[in-house]
């Protein structure tokens, strides 16, 4: 592995996770030995949200990329060959071409689940800008590892204002050359509003469809919060169902409980009424036997002297 390569890997992360595999990188390299590579994979700055969003278009959707890139190098050769007609072709395709990149760069970020800000499309235009009219950023926007978004400062390429030529020295013009000149003056004053009138409708059409795509992006981050709240709501109301099922439930239960209980104090106290009859009864046993000993015990004690009486009666009589 190379820096090059782990530069790769690294910036088509999400930037919540690029911090984490950078030192995981790193401390790779130098568990191999190589402390070098394993400092400059360190050096490798977490990219902003903006930044990840155009690295990750730049390896997605390369081909619409590579259009604006090419058409800032046909920018670029028509302003140093002063080529005019190049320049405002090119001038022209370049709005338009930047607004749809735009929402490309913005329907990237939704699709891996990082939706941007609105704010966030001036610095994806101005980045893209950038890479029409400066070769070292159009690199840095095609290699995918921009760090910030960019900017341009310089010099922007316009289309080019010729002077006219100075008209050549002849005579005075008669009255059907100038009606010929003052026809042709028109025909190009009329050219020239015609030209005017278009790039102002180019313009106005290029504005139209950015709050077009603006007002498509602010009606998806809609039905995107709605179907979020409607998700929430449907998970709480399946919720609240569960916990309701479960109170019946336990309601159920209670009930049933409930009348065990009644029940079992019915037996209890039948029972216990049970354990004091036989209470009772144990207690007139017990005295009657009592009772019935004594009276045992008295007539053995009758039948004792009867028995003497009637021995010694004997006894006389013989």
């Amino acid at each position: 592995m190379d820096v090059d390569e782990a530069a790769d890997r690294l910036y088509g992360m999400v930037p919540d996770e690029f911090t984490s595999a950078r030192d995981a990188l790193a401390k790779e390299a130098k568990a191999a030995g190589d402390a070098a590579l394993a400092k400059r994979i360190k050096a490798l700055r977490k990219p902003t949200v903006v930044a990840w969003a155009v690295n990750r278009t730049a390896r997605e959707r390369s081909e619409e990329l590579g259009r604006l890139l090419d058409l800032g190098r046909r920018l670029r050769d028509a302003w140093r060959a002063q080529d005019a007609d190049a320049l405002a072709e090119a001038g022209r395709e370049r709005t338009p071409l930047i607004a749809r990149l735009v929402r490309s760069v913005r329907e990237t970020a939704e699709e891996a689940g990082r939706p941007l800000a609105p704010a966030a499309d001036l610095e994806i235009e101005q980045t893209l800008d950038a890479a029409v009219v400066d070769e070292d950023a159009a690199e840095q926007v095609r290699l995918g590892r921009l760090t910030r978004p960019l900017g341009y400062s310089g010099f922007t390429p316009a289309p080019i204002v010729r002077p006219a030529p100075e008209p050549a020295a002849r005579k005075k013009p008669g009255r059907r050359e100038a009606e010929q000149e003052r026809h042709i003056a028109e025909r190009e004053k009329r050219s020239a509003e015609r030209e005017q009138h278009s790039a102002e409708r180019e313009q106005h059409s290029a504005e139209r469809e950015q709050h077009s795509a603006e007002r498509e992006r602010r009606i998806k981050e809609l039905e995107g919060a709605l179907a979020e709240a409607e998700r929430a709501a449907l998970e709480a109301e399946r919720g609240r169902a569960d916990w309701e099922a479960e109170r019946a439930e336990a309601a159920r239960e209670r009930e049933r409980r409930t009348a065990r209980v009644e029940t079992l104090n019915a037996k209890l106290a039948k029972a216990k009424d049970k354990l004091n009859a036989a209470g009772h009864r144990l207690e007139v046993a017990r005295r009657e036997a009592t009772n019935a000993e004594r009276a045992a015990r008295s007539a053995r004690r009758r039948a004792d002297q009867a028995r003497a009486a009637l021995d010694e009666a004997r006894s006389d009589h013989e």
